[in-house]
């Protein structure tokens, strides 16, 4: 499946008008600190909060369940003064998931990244593409934007235990509206 294709598929899972327009670009096209923030093989929960130097809270916006695949729309915010950092939108496929585990996402009260850290699940991250983003009205106001302001994202399998459980957009929140 092409990163097109992949990014379509989350897109689909949630309308809305929340990304007016977004491009693919080369990893070496995105401009610091974006590239620190998203060029790498880590969870983003970890790197924004070393980032921001704040933990992270979860705000699940909308979900869907379909057969075994579990997704959610969702801001990560800053516990020390609750300003959104990151967008998501994850299917998550629950089959590859422990019961433990599998129990703590549904209950939507912690980042994925912590989960799977805090369980100790065995996890790759490979990234699959990266994007320059238009923020639509909604990605605006989540983000405190004024004015249109290009944002910066990537696309993204988790691997657990070596199979393909979770598919993810994440965009970060522009610098400017710190």
């Amino acid at each position: 499946m092409s990163n097109e294709t992949f990014l379509e598929d989350l897109l689909a899972l949630f309308p809305g008008d929340y990304l007016q327009a977004f491009e693919p670009i080369e990893p070496d096209q995105m401009p610091e600190p974006y590239r620190g923030l998203l060029v790498h093989e880590l969870h983003m929960t970890v790197t924004v909060e070393a980032h921001h130097g704040s933990l992270v809270d979860v705000q699940v916006l909308e979900t869907r369940t379909h057969d075994d695949s579990y997704s959610r729309k969702i801001l990560l915010a800053l516990k020390s003064n609750g300003r959104i950092v990151l967008f998501g939108l994850v299917r998550i496929h629950l089959n590859y998931c422990s019961q433990v585990v599998r129990d703590e996402i549904l209950s939507e009260k912690t980042p994925l990244g912590r989960i799977l850290i805090n369980h100790d699940v065995l996890r790759r991250i490979e990234p699959t593409g990266f994007l320059k983003v238009n923020p639509g009205p909604e990605l605006m106001r989540w983000f405190g934007l004024s004015e249109p302001t290009p944002a910066y994202g990537r696309t993204a399998i988790i691997h657990c235990d070596d199979q393909p459980a979770v598919e993810l957009l994440e965009i970060v929140t522009p610098e400017c509206s710190r």
